[in-house]
């Protein structure tokens, strides 16, 4: 009895056999869960293979009819993207394009082997025998050159073309990326209608150089009170703006800068790009500040086709608005201003100056403002420019830029002859091993040997109308052109000396020696027989001259100073 009743399963027993199913039929569930995702899975991609099975077959087909030739060439002009249409929501449009072919527009659909995001309007494709795109190409690199006018919006241009015809084009998608400018010039394919590409052209880039020189006011010797001039009528107004708003002062719109030729107008024009750009840039507080120097090479705009020179101008003027739009100074000097803008009537054989001065005239204080421009003329012949170029309003300030004295060109050498410049021993020596002493005393004997009025320096015998005479030293055709000369003959001395006796360095000998030698390479006249021509010239003003004699040939001992009437071979003026 006592084993039976201890052979029965108790109640604890059924407890934990329970426990056991439980567990197991929780495993069950799981692995249920694992066969069906995995069922799912295999399911999912079984689809996924017979789909790429039969997107492998559609390629293939695809590049065995599209691989087949001929191809026709084609232009793109418009992309239509895959989308929905209003009737259905899962009824689509395949991606197709319209292009230009054969004279018409036509729209054809793509082969799948070419990637719609990869097209761009104007481009060049290929069209197999089904009119189908088989494959992009480039942009055709020719067409017809055109001018753009005028921007219509992003995506569109006004152009004018031969004869001056005008005509609205799209903008090909290499152009969208660029930043198409009024004054560009493109190319223009006339079929479809697309500007394809910018083209350069040099007789226009040349002309405007939009770097600003790497000029000071510091590397401009001798015209101390021109220069405070200049920076009083540049600067002030553009870094004071508000308070000449204040005081209801307009800047001045313009500078002239007149003189003798070589006395420095080209330098302090591009000093004052590069000066407005630094005190700009100290105004702000930044490190660099952007401004720009357009060069304009007076000769070179005139153009045998009439209105080419004035659309020059207009499109100079334009770029410099477009320059200045963002609060940039922007310069526009017109080198050689006589050149271009001389006085209306005065023309011998053309008269063209009959439109190009009105057309500064109208770029200068016409309807549209110049913000932030500053248009600075540099002219040795003054007396030639339209007076109403010169008058109040347009260009306002006018400097004279005088040959320099003696004070002046001691310190235009001082910039060319500097203590980092290799000088012979004997006169560092002389000096007590000094050698910003003995640049000193360089420079002084140098000014004093082309300032002295001793008979070695006579070079002209002037005779008035008035019956008076007076002599010309070589002192007064002096220039900051002539020094920087006479510098560099001396440190070409200095190296043939050191080429032939092995004494290196500059010595005072040498500065005297290139004084002597630059005057007497520049002894002739200049090349007129004019006296009064050659006055203006040369920059002396007074009394009309009627007779001028050469002194320097007679005392060569070749022949007797001539009349500049009679004097051959009349070289470069001074």
């Amino acid at each position: 009895m006592t084993q039976d009743f201890q052979s029965q399963p108790t109640e604890r027993d059924y407890q934990a056999l329970e426990r056991q199913f439980n567990v197991l039929r929780d495993k069950l569930r799981q692995i249920d869960k694992q066969l069906a995702s995995a069922t799912q899975n295999n399911t999912r991609m079984v689809s996924m293979l017979e789909t790429a099975k039969a997107e492998i077959l559609k390629l293939k087909a695809a590049l065995e009819k599209d691989g087949q030739a001929p191809y026709s060439f084609a232009t793109l002009t418009q992309i239509n993207p895959r989308k929905a249409e209003a009737f259905g929501a899962n009824a689509v449009t395949e991606e197709t394009v319209d292009v230009a072919y054969q004279g018409r527009k036509v729209r054809v659909g793509l082969s799948p082997l070419v990637n719609i995001s990869s097209l761009s309007p104007g481009q060049e494709v290929l069209l197999n025998e089904s009119l189908t795109v088989v494959a992009a190409l480039g942009f055709e690199r020719t067409g017809e050159l055109v001018t753009v006018k005028e921007l219509l919006g992003t995506d569109r241009a006004l152009i004018t073309g031969r004869a001056d015809e005008e005509r609205v084009v799209k903008l090909s998608g290499a152009l969208l990326s660029q930043k198409v400018r009024v004054g560009d010039a493109l190319s223009l394919d006339s079929r479809t209608g697309y500007a394809l590409e910018k083209v350069p052209r040099s007789e226009v880039e040349n002309l405007i150089l939009e770097e600003v020189p790497d000029i000071s006011y510091h590397d401009i010797g001798g015209l101390g009170p021109q220069i405070e001039q200049i920076r009083d009528a540049v600067e002030l107004p553009f870094l004071h703006p508000d308070l000449y708003r204040e005081h209801g002062l307009k800047p001045p719109k313009g500078i002239l800068l007149y003189g003798p030729p070589g006395c420095g107008k080209t330098l302090i024009a591009k000093a004052v790009a590069n000066s407005l750009a630094a005190r700009a840039a100290e105004r702000s507080g930044q490190k660099e500040t952007k401004s720009y120097f357009l060069n304009i090479k007076g000769p070179e705009l005139l153009d045998k086709y009439v209105g080419e020179t004035e659309r020059q101008i207009r499109l100079i003027f334009a770029r410099a608005r477009e320059k200045a739009s963002d609060g940039s100074a922007v310069v526009v000097f017109f080198d050689e201003m006589d050149s271009l803008f001389r006085t209306r009537g005065t023309g011998v054989s053309s008269d063209v100056e009959t439109t190009i001065v009105p057309q500064l005239l109208s770029e200068i204080d016409g309807v549209e403002r110049l913000d932030n421009v500053i248009v600075i003329g540099a002219s040795n012949r003054e007396d030639m420019i339209d007076p109403a170029i010169l008058r109040p309003g347009r260009l306002d300030v006018k400097v004279k830029i005088q040959r320099p004295d003696a004070e002046a060109a001691a310190d235009i050498f001082a910039k060319y002859v500097t203590v980092d410049l290799p000088f012979h021993q004997d006169d560092v020596q002389a000096h007590d091993g000094d050698p910003q002493a003995t640049v000193d005393a360089m420079i002084q004997r140098t000014v004093e040997a082309m300032y002295s009025t001793d008979k070695s320096n006579e070079y002209l015998e002037v005779t008035y109308a008035n019956g008076d005479n007076e002599m010309l030293y070589f002192k007064d055709f002096n220039s900051g052109a002539v020094i920087q000369n006479v510098v560099d003959r001396a440190k070409k001395y200095a190296i043939k000396d050191l080429l032939t006796t092995g004494d290196k360095g500059i010595r005072i000998d040498h500065m005297l020696r290139a004084v002597v030698d630059e005057f007497r390479e520049h002894e002739d006249m200049p090349n007129t027989t004019n006296p009064d021509d050659w006055a203006r010239i040369s920059g002396k003003k007074g009394e009309r001259i009627t007779y001028i004699r050469t002194i320097v040939q007679g005392k060569a001992g070749q022949e007797p100073g001539k009349t500049i009437d009679t004097a051959p071979n009349t070289g470069q003026y001074l």
